[in-house]
């Protein structure tokens, strides 16, 4: 439905580039007004927003009419998805801001860099309100500069060059795809408008006439997201931000790396269909999923492992995407933000933390039967759960999975419980812990495919043995991880186990190799005072 109130939809995202633009201001006084005048547009913007969702409640899906020329232009489209994601960074927007207040008070470059974080958040609320695919890529690539100016905020650091090289270099090839696939839609349908995109490709898929061209369309799309969200062996730009501000590894690992995942969810019509597409996100993804929990428990940095930590969670909503469990994806993309924007701000009081946190070991030593043990009794629990809701592994693989790895981290507690001093009340009650965690996500689950049936295509169940086949290696693989982290404490002072270590925590040293590469041929010069 057209409707020209939606315009009301940008004011926000306008507002936070009206900030952006702002004359530069040395004194502190013009550093003050720049400072309020960030805080004021980020509220506004979150104002905008769940005003936006309320009208989408009451009204239904709506958009605007175009603002351009046959097929190409500017246009907004407001339904459940965009809404929930315009309120999602919004909401982070406003903590950042207000973070980066206090945080860079008296950084003679602090109005740059609230200029700087407005127009950068401005581009992603573009992104996802756009109406349109050639909206959708103009504000895609505003949203790339805006995050590559931020990674150079401290030009001198040659660590933060090689990074913003790098993000650089992956973020242009991602938009070449971007762009291909942009150019094969309008060919095809001679629009790019959303709504005559969805419609069409729905009928295509009622008609079980997909075109190849639209197979190629859904590569180029997959391969764009998974560009953008740092997924193996491209990943190693993501690890290396953190000699920007922490405001900016909040935004970056809470908002704008999610836009992988925004856009597959955004063109699901588009993709769901191709089914080469989906067993490449299902591979990619599960496979960097692993890879990242693994690394993430060897690093003694906290931002590392945060960083690591964000690899793998991209990779398990790829995997969630390649299983076409769209809701279950977006579900994760939400509890995602908001922990990890949580984790990097409160990343500086982790070892006061730690310490609140400490108690006494109880002396017992890990038994291979005993984490067997745990690991079956949280595996049937999610099993359990999934057969009270009507979730098998063949009907909604990608929430079963996800259940699945949830549930894997009270592990250790179960295994703590039967160590050589057994306390049959704390496994019972983290076995009870375990099922109330499966009953509230797999409710979750529910609620949130019915909210959002209209604008995702509803979990698929698995077309082949090949996806089975997939989602029992992830819980497996998961498994695996858990066994051996519980093996770890006893098995640390063997030389296998160390030089194993020692690999890991590298990464494999695939980030090493790609910034050889970069530096042979973009090296990054002498240090600026």
């Amino acid at each position: 439905m057209c409707n020209p109130l939606v315009w009301l939809a940008a004011l926000g995202p306008l507002a936070l580039i009206g900030t952006s633009v702002l004359p530069a201001a040395s004194s502190r006084g013009g550093v003050a007004s720049i400072r309020n005048a960030s805080t004021a547009a980020a509220l506004l913007n979150l104002c905008v927003a769940l005003a936006s969702t309320l009208a989408t409640v009451l009204n239904g899906t709506s958009s605007t009419p175009l603002a351009g020329v046959r097929g190409i232009g500017l246009s907004l489209y407001l339904d459940s998805l965009s809404v929930t994601m315009f309120c999602l960074v919004s909401f982070i927007g406003v903590i950042v801001v207000a973070y980066s207040r206090n945080y860079l008070h008296g950084d003679p470059h602090q109005a740059r860099f609230m200029r700087l974080l407005c127009r950068t958040l401005g581009a992603v609320l573009l992104v996802i309100l756009s109406g349109n695919l050639f909206a959708f890529a103009i504000a895609w690539i505003a949203t790339s500069l805006g995050l590559h100016a931020l990674l150079l905020f401290y030009p001198e650091r040659p660590a933060a060059r090689l990074a913003a090289r790098k993000e650089i270099v992956v973020s242009r090839l991602g938009d070449l795809c971007l762009f291909a696939a942009v150019a094969i839609l309008y060919r095809h349908f001679g629009d790019l408008e959303y709504a005559r995109l969805f419609e069409g490709t729905d009928v295509l898929r009622a008609a079980n006439a997909f075109p190849t061209d639209l197979h190629v369309v859904a590569l180029l799309l997959v391969c764009t997201a998974l560009l953008k969200s740092a997924q193996f062996p491209l990943h190693g730009w993501l690890i290396e931000v953190m000699e920007t501000p922490t405001p900016v590894s909040a935004l970056l690992h809470a908002g704008i790396i999610n836009a992988g995942g925004f856009l597959i969810l955004r063109f699901s019509h588009v993709i769901a269909p191709s089914l080469p597409s989906l067993e490449v996100l299902l591979l990619i993804g599960g496979f960097t999923a692993l890879f990242g929990s693994i690394v993430m428990l060897t690093q003694t940095s906290i931002k590392a492992s945060l960083a690591y930590s964000t690899i793998a969670q991209m990779g398990f909503m790829m995997l969630e995407c390649g299983l076409a469990a769209f809701p279950a994806a977006l579900l994760h993309i939400v509890a995602h933000s908001l922990y990890k924007a949580h984790a990097f701000l409160s990343s500086g009081s982790v070892i006061d933390i730690a310490r609140a946190s400490w108690t006494p070991s109880p002396g017992g030593k890990p038994h291979p039967a005993r984490l067997v043990f745990a690991i079956s009794s949280v595996l049937a629990v999610a099993i359990v759960a999934g057969r009270l809701f009507g979730i098998t592994v063949a009907d909604q693989p990608g929430v079963f999975a996800l259940a699945a790895v949830v549930l894997l981290g009270l592990v250790h507690l179960v295994a703590k419980g039967i160590d050589e001093r057994p306390s049959f009340y704390v496994v019972g009650r983290t076995i009870v812990a375990a099922a109330f965690v499966a009953v509230v996500y797999f409710a979750l689950q529910l609620t949130v495919e019915r909210i959002y049936a209209g604008a995702l295509p509803m979990t698929d169940a698995l077309r082949n043995p090949f996806g089975i086949g997939v989602v029992v290696l992830v819980v497996l693989s998961f498994a695996a991880v858990t066994f051996l982290q519980g093996l770890a404490p006893s098995e640390s002072g063997t030389i296998r186990w160390q030089a194993f270590y020692a690999h890991v925590s590298n990464g494999f040293y695939v980030n090493t190799l790609a910034n050889r590469l970069v530096l042979r041929f973009w090296p990054t010069g002498r240090a600026r005072t």
